[in-house]
């Protein structure tokens, strides 16, 4: 029996077939596997009609967070994650989940419900113009004139999703088309769109680009999320191994080349980006993250080879000595090629790599002088290195929050590439239980068994906290690390906050980036049926984490007690308390090498 026929029998309806179900089915021939969302009028059937033909749902508690999680899975599985909202107010949530996905260049497709169509401009339930709104967050943004139009539409949202440079799609489905019966035989599906084309450079623009590497003096390879994207691991380790290059992960390319291994010079980064004279960027973009690429960050004169899927990145902020456009692990593949027929190695013993080596062996030894601190609370650094004594290498690592997520990068070790999700390129707050339950959902279907460890700053994890609810209800694995500092930035011990409170009500003399001291976050979790625990001492770190490895079929969080303020002077606290604040820096800010 034909896939049309089936869905017709399903319908009930003989011979008869329902918008959702050809949306289903349009989005399984489209080997769409993952659909994450929050039902209710009209997208409730779609739901239904997904699980129906073999497409997991997950249903979220916010549209931020499914929209989130539906775009890590794209990142993760190279095929767009579905998320699923309702009109107006659901859609307008899940904008932050579509913008971050395009500025992070993942791939996503949105399907929202909208009004009727009859009722169009008369002030229908929740009508909101989706389609111009969406544009300003995506590639393509259409609706389908016709349940007919719907496999073509979704085709061509997915084949938009994936090529090029990846990003979100947007598809409106009116209220009066979900339920809406139409001819099966009317119903035509696209085949599923072949994976994107793999592009490769000019040749002679290969041969430059090996040319300006071999006459480096102190070059440098930057390793970007890109790069991970597109399983390039295997050329780029061959061309730094091969060509003895220190290489530079960006924060979500640590792990495409493993973090220990001893070309990596993450550890004095801010040394081998000013000095370099020559950067290979491969997949990474000269924005913020990379400090544009700009003075006093880097030599006036270095020369940037830059390797990307997107012609119109090449030449952002800077004059690239070479640009390679292309597949990066094509183009990685290409450069190989030339360094084989004529080969080259930069000379491991060179004053650049002895400049660089002693720059990380000096932070390297100041970051453990952090650690070893015995004194309580803990501090960041501590907190970090007791986890990665435990970390299984094979674990997923997301990280969020800014001192938590700023130095955890330099501490909690990746080792395999597409293993580590955080804030990106956008910045954003919010994403970090949405990327967990992502990566836990794949993992459970690719590597039964294998951990995904979320690190959250309690900031943070009040953006998505209740996403405990739903990963209990999965029952996903998750172990959630929430690094308490009372604050955003810094924060106070409750003994301070309630002398503080002496001096006026919390809304005129509480700072703005103080939060209730010694909440019980662990809580939110033991609610919902999951393990919490309370913990205070690196001891009592190390005991839960144990446990919570241990425990396979749990979800557990760990609220983790670290100093408010760890390096104010007490007179600097004394000045906070008369509301003569500071100048607001995080303690990452004082205390984390200068690299």
């Amino acid at each position: 029996m034909s896939e049309s026929n089936l869905a017709a029998r399903s319908d009930g309806l003989e011979g008869q077939v329902s918008g959702a179900r050809v949306i289903a089915q349009a989005l399984k021939t489209q080997d769409v596997n993952y659909m994450f969302g929050i039902v209710g009028i009209p997208v409730t059937e779609i739901a239904l009609a997904a699980q129906e033909v073999g497409i997991r749902y997950i249903g979220m508690r916010n549209e931020q967070a499914a929209c989130y999680a539906a775009s890590a899975v794209g990142y993760l599985t190279g095929r767009p994650g579905v998320c699923l909202v309702v009109s107006g107010p659901g859609l307008i949530h899940g904008l932050g989940g579509m913008a971050n996905a395009n500025m992070n260049c993942w791939p996503l497709i949105v399907i929202g419900g909208s009004s009727e169509r009859s009722q169009e401009t008369m002030g229908a339930f929740q009508e909101f113009p989706q389609v111009e709104a969406c544009r300003l967050y995506s590639k393509f943004s259409a609706r389908p004139s016709s349940i007919e139009a719907i496999p073509s539409i979704i085709e061509k949202a997915v084949r938009s999703s994936i090529y090029g440079r990846p990003g979100a799609c947007y598809v409106d489905i009116p209220a009066d088309f979900v339920n809406l019966q139409v001819n099966v035989n009317s119903i035509k599906y696209v085949e599923c769109c072949m994976p994107p084309p793999v592009s490769m450079a000019e040749t002679s623009a290969v041969r430059m680009a090996a040319s300006v590497i071999r006459n480096a003096k102190q070059p440098l390879v930057i390793i970007g999320k890109g790069a991970a994207y597109a399983h390039a691991e295997e050329s780029i380790r061959k061309l730094v191994e091969q060509c003895k290059l220190p290489f530079l992960p960006t924060p979500m390319g640590k792990g495409v080349i493993r973090d220990n291994h001893p070309n990596c010079v993450a550890a004095a980064r801010s040394r081998a980006l000013q000095f370099a004279d020559v950067i290979v960027l491969l997949g990474a973009r000269l924005n913020w993250i990379l400090h544009f690429g700009l003075p006093p960050r880097y030599q006036p004169d270095v020369k940037f080879i830059q390797v990307d899927i997107c012609a119109e990145e090449l030449g952002n902020n800077v004059r690239p000595a070479v640009t390679l456009l292309g597949d990066i692990n094509a183009v990685t593949k290409q450069l190989l090629e030339q360094f084989d027929k004529t080969p080259w190695q930069y000379p491991p013993e060179s004053e650049w790599w002895k400049v660089l080596r002693e720059k990380m062996k000096s932070n390297e030894a100041l970051s453990k002088e952090l650690a070893s601190k015995k004194s309580l609370p803990m501090n960041y650094y501590t907190v970090f290195y007791h986890v990665q004594e435990q970390l299984p290498r094979d674990c997923f690592v997301v990280s969020e929050g800014a001192n938590t997520m700023d130095i955890g990068r330099t501490v909690l070790q990746n080792y395999l590439p597409r293993h580590r999700l955080d804030a990106g390129t956008f910045g954003t707050m919010g994403v970090g239980l949405g990327f967990a339950i992502a990566a836990a959902i794949v993992a459970k279907d690719r590597n039964p068994g294998k951990r995904v460890i979320c690190v959250e700053g309690d900031s943070a994890f009040g953006f998505s906290g209740m996403e405990v609810e739903t990963i209990c209800r999965y029952n996903l694995p998750i172990v959630l690390l929430v690094v308490n500092n009372n604050g955003i930035y810094q924060g106070f011990d409750t003994d301070s906050w309630k002398e503080m409170l002496k001096f006026g009500d919390a809304t005129t003399v509480a700072p703005p980036m103080s939060l209730l001291p010694h909440s019980h976050y662990e809580h939110v979790m033991t609610a919902f049926g999951g393990k919490g625990y309370f913990v205070q001492t690196p001891e009592e770190l190390q005991k839960s984490l144990r446990q919570s490895l241990a425990d396979t079929t749990n979800p557990s969080l760990i609220n983790i007690m670290i100093e408010p303020q760890a390096t104010r002077k007490a007179q600097q606290r004394e000045e906070i308390l008369k509301k003569k604040h500071g100048n607001g820096d995080g303690e990452h800010r004082k205390t984390r090498p200068e690299r």
